[in-house]
């Protein structure tokens, strides 16, 4: 075990893909206006039609209407008239550094991989990623620390989290085989070793935690209350949140009413009820519903938007293999979505972006975001509370006080769009261009490289 984490760390220190020389943000040096754009705050608040925006060393200095905003004496001006722009998205529930399109598995966990699906991430215009409990611990604070010293290129920016598991449960069957190979979830089986585990990661200054509480229909063994009980005192002595996978009524009733922070997945197969709904008014935990995994893959369709980025020979095996769903299946759950997913929301759930994304090319890092943003529109949210859930909530949950709006004294990480998705939520999909600490992204230099690997 040494030696493979070893092994592990040493790979994340590894060099990086020949295209991170040219995936360097351009953009304008010193003070930069940007004017003209209808301007979505992303925090709820009304947009600001013909507004401008002040970017000065990669932070807002000042926003408004383009009359109200006085540009400083020799600054630049970016006119964006007929443009839309909003916060970056950021994403709370990934899997990330196993998917490698053509394969799958711990041999593909590199700095390289890491940084290739937060490249992906950012292209598609999210501007923070969680991976959350299947990334080793070590390299994952190592990556973390180097992201902020700025030893890689632009992308999205990482957190993670370590993941708590009975041996031999916890992740599906597919994300099982390279989280047991790098030995990157915490195997628990009572409540000492659940504290020990909490004190460990409090040590190293994590904030969070996750646990899988799901016996995957009796087929792996199943977190018991005092163990999952055990984690969440102790994680909240130390200031730490807890997030629980839980699929069924039955065991999310449980993890709310024990407390957990955040709530992963929505029951698909029974009706919430009144129990429930009663819990969720009185505790209001977030909640990622990461419905998209499930979905009808968009692959299928042959969107560009989707497929610009993926080999050919995985969107063909998508296609093959994927694209085939039984319709009263397909509908029952459909119902059953719609169903639990609004009445959640009336009940006070804190709906957060999350799309699970790492465990199929089915579902893949970037552009699956904009799916899962469709869905909540499509189960009755509006456009502005969809961006919201997508951009100052999650901020809001990961503590990142510098991201999640358009206002001063934020980050300058930021979406141009071609179209208004306050009037149709898809035109989120319609990228001019995406901004990280207000340098803008070469994105047509990391498609050209996906693409050319991708022949």
């Amino acid at each position: 075990m040494r030696r493979l984490l070893f092994m592990v760390c040493c790979v994340l220190l590894a060099g990086l893909s020949p295209r991170a020389a040219h995936s360097q943000g351009s953009g304008q040096a010193g003070t930069v206006v940007y004017e003209g754009a209808r301007l979505i705050p992303g925090d709820g608040s009304a947009a600001i039609e013909d507004g401008a925006f002040v970017v000065q060393a990669g932070r807002i200095s000042a926003i408004g209407p383009r009359n109200k905003v006085k540009a400083p004496a020799g600054a630049v001006h970016v006119e964006l008239t007929g443009k839309t722009v909003m916060p970056t998205l950021i994403n709370v529930h990934v899997h990330i550094g196993y998917q490698g399109y053509t394969s799958w598995g711990a041999e593909n966990y590199t700095a390289q991989n890491v940084l290739d699906h937060l490249e992906r991430e950012a292209f598609y215009g999210v501007g923070a990623t969680q991976s959350v409990g299947s990334s080793p611990t070590d390299a994952s604070i190592e990556f973390e620390r180097d992201q902020k010293a700025g030893k890689f290129p632009p992308a999205s920016r990482f957190f993670f989290m370590p993941g708590m598991a009975p041996p031999n449960g916890g992740p599906d069957a597919i994300l099982i085989k390279g989280t047991s190979a790098l030995h990157a979830v915490y195997e628990i089986s009572s409540p000492e070793q659940a504290r020990a585990a909490v004190r460990s990661m409090a040590a190293k200054n994590l904030k969070s935690v996750k646990i899988w509480v799901d016996d995957r229909r009796g087929t792996y063994p199943k977190m018991p209350p005092e163990v999952y009980d055990a984690v969440i005192d102790e994680a909240h002595q130390h200031h730490m949140m807890v997030n629980a996978h839980a699929t069924t009524l039955a065991d999310q009733k449980a993890v709310v009413r024990a407390g957990i922070d955040v709530l992963v997945h929505i029951v698909a197969n029974e009706k919430v009820d009144e129990e429930y709904l009663a819990l969720l008014r009185d505790k209001k935990p977030y909640w990622t519903p990461v419905m998209g995994l499930g979905d009808r893959s968009e692959v299928c369709d042959n969107d560009p938007f989707v497929t610009q980025v993926l080999p050919v020979q995985t969107v063909k095996a998508v296609r093959e293999k994927e694209c085939q769903q039984d319709p009263a299946t397909a509908a029952a759950r459909e119902a059953m979505i719609e169903n639990n997913f609004s009445k959640m929301i009336a009940a006070g759930a804190r709906l957060v972006l999350g799309t699970d994304a790492g465990i199929s090319p089915r579902y893949s890092f970037g552009w699956a975001d904009h799916h899962e943003i469709a869905r909540y529109v499509q189960l009755g949210l509006s456009p502005s509370e969809a961006i919201t859930a997508a951009t100052a909530r999650p901020a809001q949950l990961l503590g990142i006080d510098d991201m999640g709006a358009l206002a001063v004294g934020k980050s300058a990480d930021f979406i141009v769009l071609d179209a208004n998705p306050l009037d149709d939520i898809h035109n989120t999909r319609k990228i001019a261009s995406v901004y990280l600490d207000g340098k803008r992204l070469d994105r047509e230099a990391l498609l050209a490289a996906w693409q050319k690997t991708a022949m």
